[in-house]
């Protein structure tokens, strides 16, 4: 389950994104991101103007982070553009995290006038790609860098709604998440194993 993130959650972005080993952190930013780097990334997100979602596991950990940013509108332009990031934890690869953290950045994009969405990426980053060419995105490369653009139709009532409903199960799910896990740890407490 995708659920929208909120400036509460910062502390887990960090520990997300340090994580993350030296490789991934190139592929996710770009370059090599020491932890003050990744900090000052995280205490900078806008979640104002920016959205964020997060894949959290049995344990309340967050396994897969994507930001979406709002590009601003340029004079000449007619329709509005995102950009989207992504990154997922090695031990949640292979589940549909990125994939489904893709499709809910698509449908916030649709259903809040966002025309295109757009992924930057290094050419050789084949998780992305993959993602992008499933989607169907136009993927340019060029100088071992890749562009992604989705042309994204107009928002209607089953969008809106399906947003509606996945944040709300999202929640839910996160909330029985929790529960179970204080429940596990008063049992533990309780009943102590020798």
């Amino acid at each position: 389950m995708v659920r929208q993130l909120t400036a509460a959650d910062r502390d887990r972005l960090v520990r997300h994104f340090t994580a993350l080993d030296g490789d991934d952190r190139v592929l996710r930013f770009g370059q090599h991101a020491s932890d003050h780097v990744i900090e000052n990334y995280v205490r900078g997100m806008d979640f104002t103007n920016d959205v964020v979602f997060g894949v959290f596991d049995s344990a309340l950990n967050l396994v897969g982070v994507g930001h979406l940013a709002y590009l601003p509108l340029e004079e000449d332009e007619t329709g509005r553009t995102a950009e989207f990031g992504l990154s997922v934890l090695e031990s949640a690869r292979g589940t549909g995290v990125g994939s489904a953290l893709f499709a809910r950045a698509g449908m916030r994009c649709r259903n809040s006038g966002v025309t295109t969405l757009y992924m930057h990426c290094l050419a050789h980053n084949k998780t992305m790609m993959r993602i992008a060419g499933k989607a169907g995105m136009d993927i340019r490369r060029d100088y071992g860098e890749a562009d992604a653009y989705l042309a994204l139709p107009p928002a209607d009532s089953a969008s809106i709604l399906s947003e509606m409903f996945e944040e709300q199960a999202a929640v839910f799910d996160y909330v029985l998440k929790r529960q179970v896990r204080q429940a596990d740890k008063l049992l533990a407490f309780l009943l102590p194993v020798d």
